[in-house]
């Protein structure tokens, strides 16, 4: 059975039709997978695992669902979902997993990222992540209200758009040298990451041997995924 990558979904419910998408390849072909990795970015916006927002809990529901029949699920944080803990990973049926995980894919030793930390060029980028990830800010944003906290969240979106309509995009896409650091730390010859909405298969060289980065599609206008298997990684839209 292959296992399956997914990431960059960004469900909100200005986007139903994106939300019915997932949950119809949660109900269908997510059930003959060998297991569903979520490379980060599942919501446009995540504030607290206290969120008591309707999408949330239709969500974790439409997860646990899969987890029920026996598929395994990892989950690594976004950007926009970096909050998402352990009580809601429970909730959903799914394991957390650290960013910069090695996982064996098939026989392959596989570096699974969500992609942000790749993107070293960006540094206004960088230095608001080191912020957001910091233990004591988020203890500080998690202590506001639910109200202040979605307040917040818009206004990051509002300037995370800003951000992106102002910088060029090649300094938004992924360092290659930062990629082969990261390649080599880990001792891979593939990685897997989502987070630049840029889908493609990269074939390079790292050091005199064949390597490979798979970078996932947005689900913005349809779904994307990864499948891999013992004899190929294939990346498809979906509906297909």
């Amino acid at each position: 059975m292959p296992t399956l990558f997914i990431s960059d979904l960004h469900l909100d419910v200005a986007r139903p039709r994106i939300v019915d998408q997932f949950e119809t390849f949660l109900s269908g072909k997510a059930r003959a997978a060998d297991a569903l990795y979520i490379l980060g970015d599942l919501f446009e916006a995540y504030i607290g695992d206290d969120d008591d927002a309707p999408l949330n809990s239709r969500v974790a529901a439409a997860l646990r669902s899969l987890a029920d029949t026996g598929v395994p699920m990892f989950f690594i944080a976004g950007n926009r979902d970096f909050l998402l803990g352990g009580e809601y990973a429970r909730r959903a049926g799914m394991a957390l997993l650290e960013d910069g995980t090695v996982v064996d894919l098939h026989g392959v030793p596989t570096l699974l990222l969500h992609g942000d930390t790749l993107c070293t060029d960006d540094a206004a980028y960088q230095a608001f992540r080191r912020q957001v990830r910091d233990p004591a800010w988020q203890r500080g944003f998690l202590s506001q209200s639910l109200s202040a906290r979605r307040a917040f969240a818009a206004q990051a979106r509002d300037a995370s758009r800003a951000h992106t309509s102002r910088t060029d995009m090649a300094i938004m896409d992924v360092n290659q040298g930062a990629v082969e650091r990261a390649m080599r730390d880990a001792n891979v010859a593939r990685m897997i990451h989502g987070h630049t909405h840029r889908p493609a298969i990269h074939d390079f060289a790292l050091d005199g041997r064949s390597a490979q980065r798979i970078v996932l599609g947005d689900w913005y206008e349809h779904g994307s995924v990864l499948r891999a298997d013992a004899d190929s990684a294939d990346l498809r839209g979906l509906p297909d």
